[in-house]
């Protein structure tokens, strides 16, 4: 187990790509989808507070910067025109259903549930941005993707006794970071389009 600080490393490297991000973003480099990252904006604070309420430590730290940069993120987007992804149908599904989420948690108000409709609501937005990373790589930047893993890693092996409460969250987080880094790094529906038409 690694001691308590690592948590606040892990989170300034989840920082550090996040920034990098942002500035991307501002510079109409990659085009974030805008309708994940207003709704990974409110999950993760949900999840924050029912952390907090259950009294998590210093772990629940990562759990609230997986919500302030996104939000800070989809607000750039309205900075530069060229940061802007247009939003279908798909995404506007995506985006009601993980409001459903959001809405049943609100009516539940029990921690660990809580922490269980934040992660689908969480994974709803996120479906949208998985697609456009899966399809359109070259919308997305790679590397802050994967500095959350890390980030992530490290969190993890501050916890001495993992449990749902600390943990259940920010595995998720570790899965749909991983999943859209591999989209982008390695161009997997450029890869799977090629190997089908063979």
């Amino acid at each position: 187990m690694l001691p308590s600080y690592f948590v606040i490393i892990g989170t300034l490297i989840s920082v550090a790509g996040s920034v990098a991000y942002l500035v991307d973003t501002l510079k109409g480099k990659i085009r974030p989808n805008k309708v994940s990252f207003l709704l990974w904006s409110i999950a993760p604070f949900i999840a924050f507070a029912a952390q907090i309420k259950q009294g998590v430590g210093l772990e629940s730290l990562m759990t609230f910067s997986t919500g302030f940069f996104p939000l800070v993120v989809f607000i750039a987007t309205f900075r530069n025109k060229n940061a802007e992804w247009k939003i279908n149908k798909f995404d506007w599904l995506c985006g009601f259903l993980s409001v459903i989420g959001l809405i049943l948690w609100i009516i539940t108000k029990v921690g660990n549930i809580a922490i269980i409709f934040s992660i689908l609501a969480d994974g709803l937005a996120a479906f949208p941005t998985i697609v456009k990373a899966y399809k359109y790589p070259d919308t997305e930047l790679a590397w802050p993707w994967i500095a959350q893993c890390l980030g992530v890693v490290l969190t993890l092996l501050t916890i001495s006794h993992p449990n749902f409460t600390n943990s259940g969250f920010i595995i998720y987080i570790l899965i749909v970071d991983s999943l859209v880094y591999c989209m982008v790094r390695f161009r997997m529906g450029e890869k799977f389009t090629l190997c089908r038409n063979h």
